[in-house]
């Protein structure tokens, strides 16, 4: 008989780590504040916790062979689900990641938080997951060995719902944001004992060799899927492929397609 006193399993110290960084983090750059343009901030690591918290217990475990790192929530990925990335069809389906999705203190008009209700795709993100499903096929083999976080967890919206990335920011803002932002990227990898970085991006590479610094692990680049850029909508997978077999890593054969597509 289960005794009904008894204590739930506590959380791998690796997990309570991870916890903690993003804790810590969400509140840090929380509490900055930002001048026009930029008239919203987005924290999703406040108000989609729940689902972020799932992302790391699922697929935070270490030692990873390398941590990609992209530049910081899209508007229909991670704004919406919490999860790097995040477009909803790969996190929900995919990951099997589903929870409740809050709002953010003061939302842009024009850029709802609809959760896991947001019917919007993700083009960064579908392209990143899709890329990986089709390679490693499950979600476990992929975060068997590798890691996919944001450098910077905040979303900057103008007044017109444009976003504002966070390496143009005005420079007393990046400093104090990137100070934090450094830090927990640190002490991610510290819990992850990868020995690679891979920047989803150039701007992602950049902070990763400063935050970085000093330290053995290795960093290197890939191209960013943004469908802004005309490299990536012709042929992002297989320049990605490319990059990260130059970098060493080897990737498995692709996995036969199943019925369903």
């Amino acid at each position: 008989m289960t005794d009904p006193f008894e204590r739930a399993t506590p959380a791998p110290r690796w997990l309570e780590d991870l916890t903690k960084i993003t804790a810590e983090l969400a509140a840090e750059v929380g509490a900055l504040r930002f001048a026009p343009p930029v008239t919203h901030v987005y924290n999703p690591l406040e108000y989609a916790r729940g689902p972020y918290q799932q992302y790391l217990a699922r697929f935070g475990h270490p030692p990873k062979e390398a941590v990609f790192l992209g530049m910081n929530p899209g508007p229909f990925g991670m704004a919406q689900t919490g999860v790097p990335f995040g477009d909803v069809s790969a996190v929900s389906g995919w990951m099997g990641i589903r929870g409740e999705v809050g709002r953010p203190a003061i939302e842009h008009p024009k850029r709802p938080v609809l959760g896991f209700e947001c019917t919007r795709s993700e083009v960064s993100g579908s392209r990143l997951w899709g890329w990986a499903r089709s390679r490693f096929g499950s979600a476990e083999a992929f975060f068997g060995r590798f890691f996919v976080a944001n450098y910077c967890p905040l979303i900057f919206l103008e007044e017109s719902g444009r976003n504002r990335t966070p390496d143009r920011l005005k420079r007393a803002e990046r400093e104090a944001l990137f100070d934090s932002c450094d830090r927990a990227l640190a002490e991610t990898l510290a819990v992850l004992g990868a020995p690679l970085v891979i920047g989803i991006g150039r701007f992602a590479e950049e902070r990763a060799r400063r935050a970085l610094a000093g330290t053995d692990v290795r960093i290197g680049r890939i191209l960013h899927p943004s469908p802004a850029n005309p490299v990536a909508n012709a042929r992002w997978s297989i320049q990605v492929e490319e990059e990260l077999s130059a970098l060493g890593l080897v990737l498995p054969a692709t996995p036969p397609r199943s019925r369903s597509g």
